[in-house]
């Protein structure tokens, strides 16, 4: 009978199998090799950790493999106070990020609904443009300009400014990181706003209301998807990123990508790491799946 299907019916069907396979190698398998070096122990090998499976052993090997598997390292984790620092300090980092974020990015995003039909692909194209330049490369352009001999000091000194120091400070992990992930927050705003019906807030101010009192009263609210979608796009990412705190921060300036990356590469503590990639996921993973649920309360 599956001879007889049109098919382009039969490849629609085969079609629907990729986007789980995708999730299979790309995330799962990753996961769960992530997941089974969190529990492990670091050991002087190649891989640098302990046990490791030998499927040759049959049963007795596969017991002693998970014998040897514990929570020491997340106990570990939890008594040294450099992780919980480093967790806490991304987290502040993130926070304070995103909402520079949502106060730049929504006015940009209103004002590119409100603006005319003709200028508003010019401006979402200026939102999308730096997404063209590698992202490494935009970073160490800032470090041009943020340098003490950089573009910025110079243009200060041209004017009789005083010149200031940003690189190398928390202040230029918090910039760098704006500047990178401004298109995240306006873009989702910028959907919700741009399919908002302009007639709701006629109507608020024909019934009294000020511009002002109109826009937290019906624009405000009914954009707060796009506000959540934002954050979330601009927060998660950002409690884990590397490249910003790694080449604007200076040596004090503590996130958990740099702890990973440590414990991967200069200390070689593979468990550690993963341990800190699990307790970091498991904390974004929260927030993801609250706000899924709220999405799924709201709908008829």
């Amino acid at each position: 009978m599956s001879a007889d299907r049109p098919w382009n019916e039969r490849l629609g069907r085969s079609a629907v199998v990729i986007p789980y396979l995708w999730l299979l190698v790309f995330f799962a398998v990753p996961f769960l090799l992530v997941a089974k070096l969190s529990v492990s122990h670091t050991a002087l090998a190649m891989p640098p950790y302990a046990p490791r499976l030998d499927p040759a052993q049959g049963i007795a090997g596969l017991k002693a493999f998970a014998h040897g598997l514990d929570l020491e390292t997340y106990r570990r984790l939890a008594q040294d106070r450099l992780y919980l620092a480093a967790y806490l300090s991304s987290l502040a980092f993130a926070a304070v990020a995103t909402s520079i974020l949502l106060a730049i990015g929504y006015p940009m995003a209103y004002g590119i609904a409100r603006s005319g039909p003709r200028l508003r692909p010019a401006m979402v194209m200026a939102v999308i443009l730096p997404f063209w330049t590698s992202f490494l490369i935009r970073i160490y352009a800032w470090i041009a300009i943020l340098k003490p001999a950089g573009l910025l000091n110079q243009a200060l000194a041209a004017l009789r400014l005083p010149t200031v120091t940003l690189l190398d400070t928390n202040a230029g992990v918090i910039l760098g990181l704006v500047y990178a992930y401004l298109p995240f927050m306006v873009l989702p705003l910028y959907a919700v706003l741009e399919r908002q019906d302009e007639r709701l807030v006629e109507a608020a101010l024909d019934l009294g209301c000020t511009p002002a009192r109109a826009f937290w009263r019906v624009t405000f609210p009914l954009s707060l998807p796009g506000v959540a979608a934002g954050a979330l796009l601009c927060f998660i990412p950002m409690v884990g990123e590397f490249v910003v705190p790694d080449l604007l921060g200076g040596s004090r300036t503590l996130m958990l990508g740099r702890t990973i990356w440590t414990e991967f590469f200069a200390d070689r503590d593979w468990p550690a790491a993963s341990a800190v990639a699990m307790v970091m996921l498991a904390t974004l993973v929260t927030p993801i799946l609250l706000f899924q649920r709220r999405r799924a309360e709201a709908l008829p």
